[in-house]
């Protein structure tokens, strides 16, 4: 019952979310029609419909959200004809085309009421129907704590209860608005007599709409402002009523859940430190895995399908990664290391390859990295985060230490604490009843990007290309979004960073349209290093670096050589400079001697 209270109570929160502004022109252009016979009808199927594709999207993978797309342009057609017909009312006759007239003989109906097209009921359900479909809330804690039950939970009358639950608070929260709406719009009829303008200029809303969901206003610009907006509020509902941390049975709840595999809370440049030695500690049971965890991997490599049943009597260490995460590929020697040294005393070790940027979703990128990186344990590809979800993840890389009982009793998120770690494993081999587990630890020598890095000279924060999450860009006037553009580069001061030549910037990167762009960050780290993918279909895309304005010479990285020259030949994480000597601030400028090249972000060592 609690749970559908903080999804009701977190529906209403929406009317002060900047996400909800593109669907109250639909709203709002009935605000001066009977409330029962005309605004009603519309927010109940606004609720109904939104309650229905949720549910669908959340259990049942990318064919429902592929399908919801086009619903939502026939949605967004109909409410278009549905603006226009209120600004000129004549032209609904003049349409002929069959979809057309449909949407413009609803407009009529519903647009233009006479006292017995007033009251028609349909009609409103239908405009609630396609507002629904149009309508994309933002994902803050509580809508993120329903959508991540259903996908684990499955489809279900809970999950949908829950979904409409939360949309029925959203349509009181309008409802509230539209009696209050409508009472205002009568008054000015009745003192000015300015219903045709009135009409007109809902009219001219309406469309404002569309083209804010057309524009992807509605899950971007928008969805950036409504983060501040009401995340404090509903995190505040879900401590307030236990369900935004661990409760009294140690078993691990979500924090903040962020949807759409956006921008996942840490990222792959977080460092967090582990938990108490664990020589001197009992190690603590965290929560039991469900049966379910390790199912929806979208493919499993060096292995056959694995379960949590399967696994049990077996010490599992479970590793969630993504191959262009530098933090991941400093984690995984140890990684391996363990895998060899305690497989034949009952370790079981799983990496979860979890993507960060799309190509990463790619089987065959994932299959070509465990090769590279010499990865002979089992694999989960976890293209959909089904497994991610089911462990309430939010880190790259993260471990997860299980016993021989399925119960978590450890995790570590981020770099470092290595030892700690084994210790922890030969810990649970040990209660597991394997006598002979050695007290000695692994010795790795890494070479290359997955050498440790040299923490105490970074300065230097991961930065992102694509407009989602980048931060200190200074070509002058700012990003362009996903639009050509030509570009200049400033005099950038430390983590600053500018792009010089014909670029395209899109979400999760930047793409050069013509040969001769560059891209300048001044930075502060022994190694920087540069996550690139090649132009269309795979083509090479050759480019120079350059520290100062000179070859790197000897503090060149492991995929350039000492004149700085280098090959982007597949989506990865490029190694471009080490320095040998003492670290201090240098400008680092690559330049691309052909088109094509996709830049993603930065990362520091």
């Amino acid at each position: 019952m609690i749970l559908f209270l903080l999804a009701y109570l977190g529906g209403i929160l929406t009317i002060v979310s900047p996400c909800i502004l593109p669907v109250l022109p639909f709203v709002f252009a009935r605000a001066d029609r009977s409330f029962l016979r005309s605004g009603l009808p519309m927010l109940v199927g606004m609720a109904v419909t939104f309650a229905v594709v949720a549910t669908l999207a959340a259990v049942a993978g990318g064919w429902a959200v592929q399908a919801n797309q086009y619903g939502r342009i026939a949605a967004a057609v109909v409410l278009a004809v549905f603006g226009l017909a209120l600004i000129f009312p004549s032209l609904a006759d003049r349409l002929a085309q069959p979809f057309v007239a449909f949407g413009a003989r609803i407009s009529d109906r519903v647009g233009q009421g006479d006292g017995v097209h007033d009251a028609g009921v349909l009609p409103s359900l239908l405009l609630g129907v396609a507002t629904g479909l149009l309508w994309l809330p933002c994902a803050g804690p509580v809508l993120g704590l329903i959508l991540t039950g259903a996908a684990l939970g499955g489809a279900s009358v809970k999950t949908t209860l829950l979904l409409l639950a939360y949309a029925a608070g959203a349509a009181t929260s309008l409802a509230l608005a539209l009696l209050v709406g409508g009472r205002l719009f009568a008054a000015m009829k009745r003192s000015l007599g300015v219903g045709e303008w009135i009409r007109r200029g809902l009219g001219v809303a309406v469309l404002a709409g569309v083209a804010a969901i057309a524009l992807g206003l509605d899950s971007g610009f928008l969805a950036r402002l409504s983060t501040a907006s009401t995340v404090a509020l509903e995190q505040g509902l879900l401590e307030r009523f236990g369900a935004g941390s661990r409760s009294a049975d140690a078993q691990r709840k979500p924090s903040v859940l962020m949807s759409d595999g956006g921008a996942m809370a840490g990222g792959p440049g977080m460092m967090m430190r582990g938990k108490p030695d664990a020589r001197d500690e009992a190690l603590p049971i965290e929560g039991a895995l469900p049966s379910s965890a390790l199912n929806g991997a979208v493919e499993w490599l060096n292995s056959p399908p694995l379960t949590v049943e399967g696994l049990k009597g077996k010490v599992v260490l479970v590793d969630f990664w993504t191959y262009s995460c530098i933090n991941c590929l400093r984690a995984i020697p140890y990684v391996r290391a363990w895998a060899e040294k305690y497989r034949d005393q009952g370790l079981v070790v799983i990496g979860v390859h979890t993507p960060e940027f799309a190509f990463e979703k790619s089987s065959k990128n994932v299959r070509a990295a465990v090769s590279d990186l010499k990865i002979g344990y089992p694999v989960a590809v976890d293209s959909n985060y089904a497994i991610w979800r089911a462990f309430f993840n939010q880190y790259w890389p993260a471990h997860y230490f299980i016993d021989s009982q399925g119960r978590i009793r450890h995790h570590h998120f981020g770099e470092g604490d290595y030892d700690e770690s084994e210790r922890v494993i030969q810990k649970l081999l040990a209660e597991a009843g394997e006598s002979n587990v050695s007290a000695d630890l692994v010795a790795v020598k890494a070479s290359g990007a997955e050498a440790a890095s040299d923490a105490m000279s970074v300065r230097s924060p991961e930065t992102y290309i694509g407009y989602a999450r980048a931060e200190n860009f200074i070509s002058p006037g700012g990003a362009v979004e996903d639009a050509r553009h030509v570009y200049a580069t400033g005099t950038p001061r430390l983590n600053e960073w500018a792009l010089a030549g014909d670029w395209t910037i899109g979400k999760e990167s930047a793409v050069l349209n013509e040969t001769g762009g560059s891209i300048l960050y001044r930075f502060h780290a022994r190694d920087l290093h540069l996550v690139l993918g090649p132009g269309a279909e795979g083509k090479p895309v050759r480019f120079r670096v350059t520290i100062d304005g000179a070859a790197p010479g000897l503090d060149h990285g492991g995929d350039i050589d000492i004149q700085g020259f280098g090959t982007v030949t597949g989506q990865r994480l490029y190694q471009l400079i080490r320095q040998g000597g003492p670290v201090a601030d240098h400008t680092f400028e690559i330049e691309f001697l052909d088109p094509g090249v996709q830049a993603y972000a930065f990362t520091f060592g």
